[in-house]
């Protein structure tokens, strides 16, 4: 690809990017986007086939601009189960506030939006792969409560930190940033360690 090609590609994205956290929500079209750009709309598709592609393609662009490799690089480089399970979810819930304005528009946007609905559904997966593997360590470590089998383990991390509970509590009942990580890392490991293994800070 061309560095024109490239040039345009990426002010398609930040104008998405700019577009979906101004809480245009489905006001969000691809002449919006294209007007924003400064480009036409068939420049646009000529780099993004459909609007799809472009929302996912968006939320890439977030984790690439803000270096969501090197975020998560202590969890994947982890040891052991435990320490994986507590850099993951303090990565991730740390990046929440980041991405809220983004994520909060495909979230709104996705009942009545077949688009931004795979959109967040991709955004989805990939968390919850974060949350499995983490399960998958504490699995092979030995060291996953019996209460739950590694599916039920990773549904409910995966639940756990979600979008939705973290503006719910920050936002609707006042928590901190600080005091909703403490707590989503105890939590996890209440729920996910054997009883009597949950001291760890």
């Amino acid at each position: 690809m061309s560095s024109e090609n490239t040039d345009t590609r990426t002010r398609i994205l930040k104008s998405a990017w700019t577009l979906l956290e101004s809480g245009s929500g489905n006001a969000v079209r691809m002449s919006d986007i294209a007007k924003a750009a400064g480009i036409s709309r068939q420049a646009v598709y000529l780099h993004f086939p459909n609007r799809a592609d472009l929302l996912i393609a968006v939320t890439r662009h977030i984790d690439d601009v803000k270096d969501v490799d090197t975020r998560l690089a202590p969890s994947r480089a982890a040891k052991d189960g435990e320490t994986r399970l507590d850099a993951f979810v303090g990565a991730w819930c740390s990046y929440i506030p980041e991405i809220f304005g983004v994520a909060s528009a495909l979230i709104s946007m996705q009942d009545k939006d077949e688009e931004a609905r795979a959109a967040w559904a991709n955004r989805e997966q990939a968390v919850r792969d974060g949350c499995a593997a983490a399960v998958s360590a504490l699995s092979r470590d030995g060291n996953l409560t019996a209460r739950l089998t590694p599916k039920q383990a990773t549904d409910i991390l995966w639940t756990l930190l979600s979008v939705q509970n973290w503006a719910q509590l920050t936002r609707d009942c006042g928590w901190s940033q600080a005091t909703y990580l403490k707590h989503m890392k105890d939590m996890a490991r209440q729920i996910l360690l054997p009883r009597g293994n949950q001291a760890k800070s």
